[in-house]
C-alpha cells in the first residue's frame, strides 16, 4: 500500500468516524479497523490523536483558506475601494466552500458537522489549532463583516455572527437528509448549490436586522418540564 493511500485511508475514516460519534467518543483502534490499517500506521504518519485530529480538518481547510483569500481579493478589486456589501461578503466564503473539489458527495456535510463538534466538544487543543494556523483568513472575513455592519456595536454582532454560524453549520451539515425531506414532501430536488443560494440572503438579512433584543414580558415564565 502507498505512503500516501495509507494517509488517505486514515484520514478518510478518522473524518467519517468523528463526524458519527465525535472526538471522544471515536477510539484509534475504530479508525485503523475502519481504514484497515494498523496502529503503527496511524502513529508514524501523525503521532497522536489529537494530531490527527488537526489533520482532519487541515486537509480542508488548508486549500480553503487559499481559495477564500483569492475570492476575498477579488471581491475588495471589483469594488474599487469601496467596502464590499455584506451579501457580496457572505457569498464569497460560500461559494468558496461550494467550490472546493469533493471526495465524496457527502464532503460539504461532513465537514460542517466536524467543525459545530469542534465548538460543542472538549477540545480546546483543535480550538487552539484553527486559531493558530487560520486566523488570517477568517479574520479577513470578520474585518469584511464589521466594514459592512457599522451600525451594530459589538455586542450585537458577536451574538449575530454566532447564529448565522449555528443557522450554517445545521443547514450544511443536514443538507442531505433535508434534501431528503424537500424531495419526498414537495417532489422538489435541489442542490448544494441551491440551498446555498437561499441561505446567503437569510443570513444577511439576520445580520441587518433591526431589532437588537426583544424584551420579554413582565408576567413571562419559562415553562418547568
Amino acid at each position: 500500500m502507498a505512503q500516501s493511500d495509507t494517509v488517505d485511508r486514515i484520514l478518510d475514516a478518522a473524518e467519517e468516524l468523528f463526524a458519527e460519534r465525535g472526538f471522544s467518543e471515536t477510539s484509534l483502534r475504530m479508525i485503523t479497523s475502519k481504514a484497515r490499517v494498523n496502529l503503527a500506521a496511524v502513529n508514524y504518519h501523525f503521532g497522536s490523536k489529537n494530531a490527527l485530529i488537526h489533520a482532519v480538518f487541515g486537509r480542508f481547510l488548508t486549500p480553503f483558506s487559499a481559495t477564500l483569500g483569492n475570492a476575498f481579493d477579488e471581491l475588495e478589486a471589483s469594488c474599487k475601494g469601496n467596502p464590499p456589501t455584506l451579501n457580496q461578503t457572505l457569498w464569497a466564503l460560500t461559494a468558496s466552500a461550494i467550490r472546493m473539489p469533493q471526495r465524496n458527495e457527502r464532503g460539504i456535510s461532513i465537514f460542517m458537522r466536524l467543525l459545530g463538534l469542534a465548538y460543542t466538544q472538549s477540545q480546546g487543543h483543535l480550538r487552539k489549532f484553527l486559531e493558530q494556523e487560520y486566523s488570517q483568513p477568517f479574520g479577513r472575513f470578520m474585518g469584511l463583516l464589521k466594514e459592512a455592519t457599522p451600525e451594530l456595536s459589538a455586542v450585537d454582532r458577536y451574538w449575530r455572527i454566532q447564529f448565522m454560524l449555528g443557522a450554517t453549520a445545521f443547514t450544511m451539515s443536514s443538507s442531505d437528509a433535508l434534501r431528503d425531506i424537500l424531495r419526498n414532501k414537495l417532489g422538489v430536488e435541489t442542490t448544494v448549490q441551491e440551498i446555498a443560494a437561499r441561505l446567503v440572503p437569510f443570513l444577511a438579512a439576520g445580520m441587518q436586522a433591526h431589532d437588537t433584543v426583544l424584551v420579554p414580558p413582565a408576567d413571562f415564565k419559562i415553562p418547568v418540564a
